[in-house]
């Protein structure tokens, strides 16, 4: 698909939001956010929505410093969360096989979990927190799982 195929927006109309109410270009902090963790990126200068706050690019590289950030920081916590499953299996004493048996995702999961090439459920990493708080369970889900020490 070429761009021509995209009908224009008029540049006092958001695309966001479809307001004709106007823009104002001014540096804002914008908060983010994932999984659990926040940050904010200071200063970004772009032109903004009156009525709904969207913000856009007006030429300044602020838009690729904000995808640049959001995407390390995004990364990072990603890491963080790599690492700190693998220690969660390895104080439980699971090998990685076991785990992926108890947890499911397949033989390979928890090594591609833990290397931050997959991300884990939710319910996965609820699980292991659980387990890492109260070690004493595991015998009772190695059982609900059938599977054995």
């Amino acid at each position: 698909m070429n761009t021509s195929d995209f009908s224009t927006v008029p540049n006092h109309i958001c695309p966001a939001c479809g307001s004709g109410a106007g823009f104002v270009t001014e540096a804002r902090d914008k908060s983010i956010a994932y999984k659990g963790h926040s940050a904010v990126i200071p200063a970004l200068t772009l032109r903004y929505c009156t009525t709904c706050g969207e913000g856009f690019d007006v030429g300044n590289n602020d838009m690729q410093r904000m995808a640049d950030t959001l995407q390390t920081f995004m990364r990072d916590i990603d890491t963080a969360q790599a690492a700190q499953l693998r220690a969660t299996r390895k104080r439980l004493g699971l090998k990685q096989a076991e785990a992926a048996a108890i947890f499911g995702g397949g033989v390979n999961a928890f090594s591609e979990y833990e290397r931050g090439i997959r991300q884990p459920s939710k319910s996965t990493l609820l699980l292991l927190q659980l387990l890492d708080r109260h070690p004493e369970l595991l015998p009772e889900v190695r059982q609900s799982a059938q599977i054995s020490a």
